[in-house]
């Protein structure tokens, strides 16, 4: 006879090391893990984002240089060939007018009607930076002149933007203001992103939030995950397509002041990349490890596979999407010297159900 205490543990050790979600648990297999760039042309990178072009190839971008916010930073483009990155080119430099002032934070997104768009942002910092707008109709082999937002908006932030159930486009986004006051916000757009608006949470009190990204849920609402100041993930929900949130309120996953992002795979699971760490001495900046977790309500979070555990070092600033054939693709920052790019088969079980003898 088996006794009742011992499955009990026996079904919250399976939970917590594979993850619940909802009635299944779910693994994460490596598929793929690179890092992009051979030699790359510049000293530094960060803040890379990744996009599926119409032919089931993938682009990666990211802004590179001497160092961040450096004059000379650029955004750079690699595209998949063949199952290997081709060497980055520059699709945007600097320079604007007779200045130059740094590129920060691309963010790719393929329209329906097969655009791609890569939004980045431009300025001395991000108190100071305006968002900019260029267009692929070849899946990145050419791309138009740079185009300013409207003034008052700096489009996606860090992570994609997502289109929502009417066709609009929903801007993830946020400020950094001079007087050091985080907040986030959405942008949304219509689908040529010609009309643009904006929605804020209800109150943003006690929290210094940047760098959304947003999921959808079974029940028609969207949540909102962002970046804080205060070692923790926090959340807003809108069950409105967007058009107004609820108060910011952390959930229980640690967060050391470090970009995340995650994505709503087709199955319903909600994916999340994020540093697990809180920011201290004994920590340093939290950025030396980087985790997937997953959760069927966006609440209840369970890790299910790890990235990086170093010691030191630095791998943060994650991007994730769902490709066509149904995989995760991750990209990251690796040490600031490099982009990774790893691919991983979401994997859901039965629940393993046992019964008392």
């Amino acid at each position: 006879m088996v006794k009742s205490g011992f499955i009990l543990f026996l079904v919250f050790t399976l939970v917590n090391t594979f993850g619940q979600t909802g009635n299944s648990l779910c693994e994460m297999k490596l598929v793929q893990s690179e890092l992009v760039f051979d030699n790359p042309p510049f000293k530094s990178c960060h803040a890379s984002t990744i996009a599926e072009t119409s032919h089931g190839s993938f682009l990666i971008s990211c802004f590179g240089g001497t160092s961040e916010s450096a004059p000379d930073v650029g955004i750079w483009l690699s595209s998949s060939k063949d199952k290997s990155w081709t060497p980055p080119v520059e699709v945007v430099s600097s320079k604007w007018g007779s200045e130059r002032f740094a590129c920060w934070n691309p963010v790719l997104f393929r329209s329906v009607d097969g655009t791609v768009r890569l939004f980045y942002k431009q300025g001395k910092s991000p108190r100071e930076w305006w968002g900019m707008l260029i267009n692929s109709t070849d899946d990145g082999k050419t791309w138009s002149s740079p185009v300013k937002l409207p003034d008052g908006f700096l489009g996606p932030i860090k992570n994609k933007p997502v289109q929502l159930s009417n066709g609009e486009i929903l801007c993830p986004s946020s400020t950094e203001g001079r007087d050091k006051v985080w907040s986030v916000h959405a942008e949304i757009a219509d689908a040529s992103f010609s009309q643009w608006r904006k929605s804020v949470p209800e109150s943003s009190e006690g929290f210094g939030v940047i760098q959304p990204t947003v999921l959808f849920h079974k029940d028609g609402k969207l949540q909102m995950l962002c970046r804080s100041r205060e070692n923790k993930v926090v959340q807003s929900w809108s069950a409105d397509n967007g058009n107004h949130w609820s108060k910011l309120e952390a959930i229980n996953l640690p967060n050391p002041n470090s970009g995340i992002d995650a994505v709503t795979l087709s199955n319903g699971l909600h994916v999340l990349v994020y540093n697990p760490l809180t920011r201290g001495k004994e920590w340093s900046n939290g950025r030396n490890v980087l985790k997937v977790a997953v959760s069927d309500d966006g609440l209840n979070w369970h890790d299910v596979y790890t990235l990086e555990d170093q010691e030191e070092g630095e791998f943060s600033y994650p991007a994730i999407i769902e490709s066509s054939d149904l995989l995760v693709h991750i990209t990251y920052t690796f040490n600031r010297i490099n982009i990774k790019h790893v691919v991983l088969k979401p994997e859901i079980q039965n629940q393993i159900t046992l019964k008392q003898n």
